[in-house]
C-alpha cells in the first residue's frame, strides 16, 4: 500500500533558548529536520509534506522538493497535521506522521510501523517505548484486556497515570481517509489546542483495532526540546556512526572523543586517533592515519596519508601526504602525492606538486609549486598588495631558501634557487641562483643534463 509522510516542524522551540529555529540545529553536521525528512523519504519512496510556522520560511531550503504547508496559528499537533490535508487531497493510502524534532527514529522502525498498519484492520498504528524517563511523552492507556484505549498527555495525567511507563512516542501511521475525517472532529484541550494523541481515543471509541510497534532503543525516541536534549541526541548519533565505521574496519583509538559527521566517508584500514573531528563532505582514503587533535572539514584525503594535530578546510590531498603537527590547509589547497608539510605550515588556494617538501613556519598562498621543489622554513608568499591577491609560480625541482619572501606576482623557474633571507621581487629564470634583498641573480646553475 502506498504511504505518504507528514513532518510536523512548526514548533517555536522556545526551550532551546536560541535565535536559530529548533529544527535547524544540527546533529552530526545535518539539521535535525533533514534527518527526519530523509528517513521519511527513504521508507515511503517520496518527499514528505512538511508543516512549518508562519515565520519559518528560511527552513524551506533544507528540503527543496518537499511539499510545504504553513500552520498560520499554532494550535497543537492535531491542527498542524490537518494543514497537510490540501497538499494530500485525493490521496487514499497510508500517512506516516513524525515530529520534526525526533531525528533519531530509524528507517527500520518507521518501516516496521508502516508494516504494522498494513496488517491492521483498524485505521491507526503508533510507536511506543517503555521507560521510566518519560521525557514529556503521553502515557499509553489500556483496558483490562490490554486493548489500547487512549493516550493522556503528561500535563493532564493523574498521579496514577503518571506511574505508567509505557509511553506514546509520537509517531503514527494512519489510514488517510479516516485521518482527515477525525482531525476535523478533534476536541479542544484545556490549553486551547488540538492534540494528535486524541486520534487514539477516537479510534478506540469506534471499537477500531489499534496496532503498535514498541522500540527497544530508548535513544531512538529522544525528542529535542532543549540544548541538553540536543547534546544527548548528538551522543547517540555519534555512537551509531562510530559503530558503523568500526564494523567496516576503521580503527578508533577513542570513540568517545571522535566526532564524525554523517556525510563523511572512510576507507578501509583508516586509523583515527583521539580528539579528531571529521566534518561535512570529507573523505579519507584507505590506510590513512588521522589525529590526534585534528579537524578536517569538506576535504578529500588520499590513501596512506598521515595528518597529525592539524586543521584542513576545503583541501584536497593525494596519496602518502604527510602533514603536521599543526599544519593548516585552507580552502583551495591541493597537495599532490607524497607532499610533506612541516609543522606550522599553512597553504591557501595553492597547488603543491608531487614530492614537494614544505618546511615549518611557511605560508604558501595563491601559488603553484612544481614537483620535487623544496620550500625552506619560514618562506612566505607575499600574495596581497593591499588591493588584490597575486599569484606565485615556482617550477620543478626548485630550492627556496629559508626565510625567503616571494613578492607576488612572481615566477621562479625550474631548478632555480634562492639564498636564505632573500626578498624576491623579480622573476628568476630556470637554473638560476638569486640572493639578497632585493634578490639578484648571481649565477646560473647546472641542470641535470649539463
Amino acid at each position: 500500500m502506498p504511504c505518504e509522510s507528514i513532518v510536523l516542524a512548526a514548533g517555536l522551540g522556545t526551550r532551546m533558548r536560541s535565535p536559530l529555529p529548533k529544527v535547524l540545529h544540527t546533529i552530526a553536521g545535518r539539521p535535525m529536520l533533514v534527518w527526519v525528512a530523509e528517513a521519511c523519504r527513504e521508507v515511503t519512496g517520496r518527499p514528505p509534506t512538511i508543516v512549518l510556522g508562519p515565520d519559518q520560511e528560511a527552513i524551506r531550503s533544507l528540503v527543496p522538493d518537499a511539499a510545504w504547508v504553513v500552520q498560520e496559528a499554532r494550535l497543537g499537533t492535531g491542527h498542524a497535521a490537518l494543514q497537510a490535508k490540501t497538499a494530500l487531497q485525493g490521496y487514499h493510502g497510508l500517512v506516516l506522521i513524525v515530529n520534526g524534532d525526533m531525528p533519531l527514529v530509524t528507517t527500520g522502525t518507521m518501516s516496521a510501523l508502516i508494516g504494522a498498519q498494513e496488517a491492521n484492520a483498524g485505521p491507526l498504528s503508533l510507536l511506543t517505548v517503555t521507560t521510566r524517563d518519560s521525557r514529556g511523552f503521553g502515557r499509553l492507556l489500556r483496558d483490562s484486556s490490554g486493548r489500547i484505549t487512549g493516550v493522556v498527555e503528561e500535563a493532564h495525567a493523574t498521579p496514577e497515570q503518571l506511574v505508567i511507563q509505557e509511553l506514546n512516542a509520537g509517531v503514527y501511521c494512519v489510514r488517510a481517509d479516516w485521518l482527515w475525517e477525525q482531525l476535523e472532529r478533534l476536541p479542544v484541550s484545556p490549553k486551547g489546542e488540538y492534540y494528535l494523541t486524541d486520534l487514539v481515543a477516537a479510534a478506540a471509541g469506534e471499537g477500531e483495532q489499534i496496532s503498535w510497534v514498541e522500540t527497544g532503543d530508548v535513544g531512538e525516541v529522544i525528542g529535542i526540546n532543549t540544548q541538553v536534549h540536543l547534546a544527548e541526541a548528538e551522543a547517540v548519533v555519534r555512537r551509531r556512526i562510530g559503530v558503523k565505521w568500526m564494523d567496516q574496519g576503521v580503527t578508533m583509538q577513542d570513540p568517545t572523543s571522535t566526532y564524525i559527521d554523517l556525510d563523511v566517508r572512510l576507507g578501509s584500514g583508516v586509523m583515527i586517533l583521539a580528539n579528531t573531528h571529521l566534518q561535512g563532505a570529507t573523505t579519507i582514503g584507505p590506510g590513512s592515519v588521522i589525529g590526534p587533535n585534528t579537524v578536517i572539514r569538506d576535504s578529500s584525503v588520499g590513501e596512506e596519508c598521515t595528518i597529525l594535530a592539524s586543521h584542513l578546510d576545503g583541501a584536497t590531498l593525494g596519496d602518502r601526504v604527510v602533514i603536521g603537527p599543526f599544519g593548516h590547509l585552507r580552502k583551495g589547497a591541493e597537495l599532490a602525492d607524497e607532499v610533506h608539510l612541516g609543522n606550522f605550515g599553512e597553504v591557501k588556494n595553492s597547488r603543491l606538486g608531487q614530492g614537494v617538501k614544505m618546511g615549518h613556519f611557511s605560508y604558501i598562498g595563491d601559488a603553484t609549486i612544481g614537483a620535487e621543489t623544496n620550500i625552506g622554513a619560514g618562506t612566505i608568499t607575499c600574495n596581497f598588495d593591499g588591493r588584490q591577491k597575486n599569484e606565485t609560480h615556482i617550477g620543478r625541482e626548485a630550492f627556496i631558501g629559508s626565510d625567503t619572501m616571494l613578492v607576488a606576482p612572481i615566477r621562479i623557474g625550474d631548478g632555480a634557487r634562492t639564498g636564505a633571507g632573500s626578498v624576491v621581487t623579480k622573476d628568476i629564470g630556470d637554473h638560476s641562483l638569486a640572493v639578497g634583498m632585493p634578490a639578484r641573480v648571481i649565477r646560473r646553475l647546472k641542470d641535470d643534463h649539463e
